[in-house]
């Protein structure tokens, strides 16, 4: 494997490992010693490739410390002071209750999908149940639709344009005439 790791810097990064300096100090003698640009990863790399172990630090030295245990009742209250009451959900019936569905006053044809013609609504209905089959409403399309014009405005926002013309139109301006 080629390198651009010198045999001398090496050899510095192992007697420097033997001395127990952390990478970061081992990166930044290597670079006052040689001139060179090492990064601290640049020495844990070269490291590892020369099969060289990390040595152990003793606890003491260690900055941080031990880790804290997590103290369950201060985590607690700081859940409560951020979140502050909340309400507890409704049950599902009572969703359910409040839940309006929009309907559309119509009586499916209830065809099946081999039946359909070219222009009969595609409108699905049934398949709710295990084994029911699915049907479609099989009323005449609305223009540009898969739907007749009752499942067209049902499945489409209230605010939803019908008719292309309707879209909002922009007013062009002649800038220059050529």
């Amino acid at each position: 494997m080629q390198s651009t790791w010198e045999e001398a810097h090496s050899v510095a990064l192992r007697a420097y490992l033997d001395k127990g300096l952390s990478f970061s100090e081992i990166a930044r003698a290597l670079n006052q010693q040689f001139g060179t640009a090492y990064t601290r990863n640049a020495a844990i790399g070269r490291a590892r490739r020369l099969g060289l172990s990390v040595p152990l630090r003793p606890p003491s030295d260690s900055v941080m410390g031990s880790p804290k245990r997590p103290d369950a009742r201060r985590i607690c209250q700081s859940r409560a002071r951020k979140v502050g009451h909340v309400r507890p959900k409704p049950s599902t019936v009572e969703r359910a209750e409040a839940l309006q569905l929009r309907c559309v006053a119509i009586t499916p044809r209830h065809l099946l999908l081999v039946d359909l013609e070219a222009n009969d609504c595609r409108y699905p209905y049934g398949g709710d149940v295990e084994g029911e089959p699915f049907t479609f409403c099989g009323h005449p399309r609305h223009e540009g639709s898969s739907y007749c014009l009752s499942h067209f405005h049902l499945t489409n926002l209230p605010e939803a344009d019908t008719e292309p013309a309707a879209r909002a139109k922009t007013a062009l301006r002649l800038v220059e005439a050529a």
